[in-house]
């Protein structure tokens, strides 16, 4: 069973206990109402996602647990966790990265 580390708790729980929530750091379109935009800016910003093989930064949801949404970047080839880190932290730099797998 895959286990992971929620920032909040401080634990590694099992995956059960957790639920993809999307990608992270994901903003609105800057200085752009959403009653002006376009239904194509709308649908791009709803729904177009880098769809990364490899190292990414995703949201995560422990609902079982503490009930906190948190980031973390994975490896989607290997289903790795390599870090995870709470919400309205920056996103990690390489170099953060590269330390969390040692």
């Amino acid at each position: 069973m895959l286990l992971i580390h929620c920032p909040y708790c401080n634990k590694k729980r099992p995956e059960v206990e957790f639920a993809y929530a999307g990608e992270a750091h994901i903003e609105r379109p800057n200085g752009i109402n959403q009653l002006t935009m376009t239904d194509e800016e709308w649908s791009n910003f709803m729904f177009i996602r880098n769809n990364i093989r490899g190292e990414h930064a995703e949201r995560w949801w422990h609902n079982s647990g503490c009930n906190m949404f948190f980031n973390a970047i994975r490896n989607t080839q290997t289903d790795k966790f390599i870090m995870t880190y709470k919400m309205g932290e920056n996103l990690p730099t390489e170099k953060q990265i590269k330390a969390a797998k040692k």
